[in-house]
């Protein structure tokens, strides 16, 4: 079984630069590879362009975060934070210095003699942290450190980690199954399923242009409606679905597309502007149908809409108070602008 397939690409020096996607889709598996702890079967892994493919983890000069933090747990966190060092035959005067300074990077002053179980989770994570930059690498390699911390704490560790990662400018390379996460902290992020590299670009670059359906439905979410294209027009692309009805998408968001051709229309819940139905103009994006349910989470409403060709679509209204007046099995209509229609090449 194959767990990586002819995966090539180039990260920049300084780069926070994550790896996205679902279980199962080689991503730790290529965040091993880097740090040496597998070997590819074929091809090279470079450092500077030095060719590091055979070269031993503990010569590799890189630092790592494993998801469970891998604390000695009989040892207190200045020893946990001085391991490196002392592994390196630093120099007995210079490894206390950089400890602490370590652990003031972290914000852990003082909690040296502590042992790892006398530490939250969120503090254990930063004794991981501390140790793996205390031996200045020029790598950092994070494989999803922060999923064993509550939602609160993981957000705080999120912008914890922006911050040193653009104080100490280490080249980072991040492992998450989080898109929110990896939307929040990369400068640039490769989406991978199955094996594959599905796209590689900057957050807004995968999150607005995505590749694929599996890309646009895994950061964030989609709505999907087959269709054709019928016409283009100057700044516009006329598209009829399946359904009947006949959208405009915006031509300069949608390069490339020519008449009679298969399309796949792309969504994103976040565009689709909730009204009455009775009120919606033929005139413009509007799709009709009935709000099938409704979910109120205070900052933001769900709703699942099912359309009048019987597709189901979601939606996401950012001020639910005034989005209340829709019940449940009742008519409803989503407007949407023709820059917010992604199409996407059908698949066959």
């Amino acid at each position: 079984m194959v767990a990586v397939y002819d995966l090539s690409l180039l990260i920049q020096r300084g780069e926070f630069f994550t790896f996205l996607g679902p279980s199962g889709c080689g991503k730790t598996t290529t965040l091993r590879m880097i740090a040496g702890l597998l070997e590819p079967d074929a091809g090279e892994i470079r450092f500077d362009g030095s060719d590091m493919t055979r070269v031993p983890s503990w010569h590799r000069n890189i630092g790592m975060v494993f998801q469970n933090y891998a604390l000695w747990p009989h040892m207190t966190v200045f020893e946990n934070v001085a391991f490196g060092l002392v592994e390196r035959r630093t120099r007995r005067g210079e490894i206390a210095g950089r400890v602490e300074e370590a652990l003031r990077l972290v914000g852990l002053e003082g909690l040296g003699s502590r042992l790892p179980s006398q530490l939250s989770g969120g503090q254990q994570q930063r004794v991981a942290l501390a140790r793996a930059v205390v031996v200045e690498p020029a790598l950092l390699l994070l494989d999803e450190p922060l999923s064993n911390l509550d939602a609160k704490l993981r957000v705080q560790m999120r912008n914890e980690l922006v911050k040193l990662q653009r104080q100490l400018g280490i080249t980072t390379i991040y492992v998450t199954h989080d898109q929110e996460e990896a939307l929040m902290l990369s400068t640039r992020v490769a989406v991978m399923h199955r094996g594959h590299l599905m796209q590689i670009g900057s957050p807004q670059d995968v999150y607005e242009r995505p590749a694929d359906p599996f890309v646009a439905d895994f950061l964030g979410g989609a709505n999907f409606l087959p269709g054709a294209v019928r016409a283009v027009s100057g700044e516009e692309i006329a598209v009829a679905l399946e359904s009947g009805e006949v959208l405009h998408a915006s031509a300069s968001r949608n390069a490339g597309f020519a008449a009679g051709e298969r399309v796949t229309v792309c969504l994103r819940p976040e565009v689709l502007e909730l009204e009455a139905a009775d009120h919606a103009a033929d005139a413009g994006n509007v799709l009709c149908g009935t709000l099938r349910l409704r979910n109120y989470l205070g900052w933001v409403m769900t709703c699942e809409i099912e359309l009048r060709g019987g597709a189901l679509i979601r939606a996401q209204a950012a001020n639910p108070r005034t989005q209340l007046r829709f019940a449940e099995g009742g008519p409803i209509a989503v407007r949407f602008s023709p820059e917010d229609v992604l199409l996407l090449r059908h698949s066959a």
